[in-house]
């Protein structure tokens, strides 16, 4: 061994992500991706309960654990469970249209979105924004 090194195993892609959970925090509508805890990704959304309909708006995986996948992974998790919860999926985000048209199963619970749409999601956010 070389002195001043440590002998540690290296890390790999299955350790680190041995660490990664995922979970809908509902209160903040939005679906995130946490490491050890700490919350390193979202996918947020903002539901139109009299539609029954979940429009997505925003994706974001932090910076140092881009390019592991992680953020496919947060977009599975968040749609199953859309779709789980009786709801029609709006892609108002591009990361998640993206998403869905690599992955053409989900197209039975999508609808595109509208004029309609952006005007929901636009005064449901300016609302958040007042409380």
């Amino acid at each position: 061994m070389l002195a001043g090194k440590t002998n540690r195993c290296p890390q790999t892609k299955e350790t680190i992500l041995a660490a990664i959970t995922m979970r809908n925090n509902a209160e903040r509508s939005r679906f995130e991706i946490l490491d050890a805890g700490a919350v390193i990704g979202q996918a947020a959304y903002v539901d139109d309960v009299g539609a029954d309909q979940r429009i997505f708006y925003h994706t974001v995986i932090s910076e140092e654990y881009g390019g592991q996948g992680l953020a496919g992974t947060l977009a599975a998790q968040a749609l199953d469970e859309t779709i789980a919860a009786g709801l029609v999926i709006v892609p108002v985000c591009p990361f998640i249209k993206k998403y869905l048209g690599k992955h053409p199963g989900y197209s039975a619970n999508v609808v595109a979105p509208t004029p309609a749409h952006l005007e929901f999601l636009s005064a449901a956010l300016a609302q958040r924004v007042r409380q």
